[in-house]
């Protein structure tokens, strides 16, 4: 019998229904999220589903309209929660079905859940309202909210047996994660401006006449708009390009889970990059027929295939 059918066997009633409820919720809130993960077993998709629920719960706070001072305490709340799922102090009864369902999922893996840890960090630096002089003090930030849910992921993937560099997979899959908070930041740039946040460098945004800020449909009188675009773009298809080295280390599904999440994400860039005064008209987005086309491309194989062939003429060289 299946690892899947054995652990959807034995669970509670009370814990199917809060991964029911981490569903719900990840269906109706994360369309490019919820493409990935349907391509993964029943555990792990659930699995997965917790830690989008709970880490949604801690982004809702971060932006919703509460003040500073009360966004902290319901962090803190929120970490104390927390510190309960990792000391094993949740039953099935309990009213919280995140957190039923987070402990359920530690349970069935090796989840590194001070990670959860650090998105709270990362979050209240959003609270505090911090800002990034340099792409280092930026990759700081990126790491907690979204290095550390790459980590997360991992720990429910797993590694193929033998697979080689996996003692780098968790590095790959936090710069994976990097990747995609980067292309994030570049799609937001005016939401995020209009919401009082500026996340993009402060040097680089000097060095390309953008240390105005970006209020409206057009870029900063005189400034090279497009050239800090392309500049970011050129970082983030690195930051891509290593963290895909973890698609060869992960079994057929997850591997096409990350292939079709992560690569909604690289399309999105290519996207930006063809019109980036697009991301200062409104939100960029990919049709569903095109994120359906980049699923059945992970599923297929072909860009864990393609790496893996990369990956092992270098180390031959």
């Amino acid at each position: 019998m299946s690892r899947t059918v054995e652990a959807t066997a034995h669970t509670s009633a009370p814990v199917l229904a809060a991964y029911r409820y981490c569903e719900a919720i990840t269906g109706q809130q994360a369309r490019n999220f919820a493409y990935g993960i349907r391509l993964l077993p029943t555990d792990k998709r659930q699995a997965m589903s917790a830690l989008y629920a709970f880490s949604r719960r801690v982004d809702d706070i971060g932006d919703g309209t509460l003040e500073p001072a009360a966004k902290q305490r319901r962090l803190e709340d929120t970490r104390a929660v927390l510190a309960r799922v990792k000391d094993g102090r949740i039953d099935d009864d309990d009213t919280d079905p995140v957190a039923v369902a987070l402990a359920d999922a530690a349970r069935r893996f090796p989840l590194p859940l001070e990670g959860l840890d650090e998105l709270i960090d990362g979050v209240l630096m959003d609270v505090r309202g911090e800002t990034y002089e340099t792409w280092d003090e930026l990759r700081g930030y990126c790491r907690c909210v979204a290095g550390a849910i790459g980590r997360l992921s991992l720990g429910v993937f797993g590694t193929v047996p033998g697979a080689p560099d996996a003692d780098r997979a968790f590095e790959y899959a936090d710069t994976l994660g990097l990747a995609l908070q980067l292309t994030n930041i570049l799609r937001d740039v005016r939401e995020d401006a209009g919401n009082g946040r500026t996340y993009l460098p402060a040097e680089d945004l000097a060095k390309f006449g953008c240390a105005a800020g970006f209020e409206g449909p057009v870029p900063p009188p005189g400034s090279d708009f497009t050239g800090l675009v392309h500049f970011e773009v050129k970082r983030a298809r690195a930051l891509f390009a290593e963290g895909f080295r973890l698609l060869p280390m992960l079994d057929r599904r997850s591997g096409a889970c990350v292939a079709a999440m992560a690569g909604i994400y690289h399309r999105l860039l290519t996207r930006i990059a063809a019109d980036p005064e697009a991301v200062l008209r409104g939100r960029v987005s990919l049709p569903g027929r095109e994120k359906a086309f980049v699923a059945v491309r992970g599923l297929s194989g072909l860009d864990a295939r393609a790496i893996g062939r990369r990956e092992s003429v270098r180390r031959r060289g």
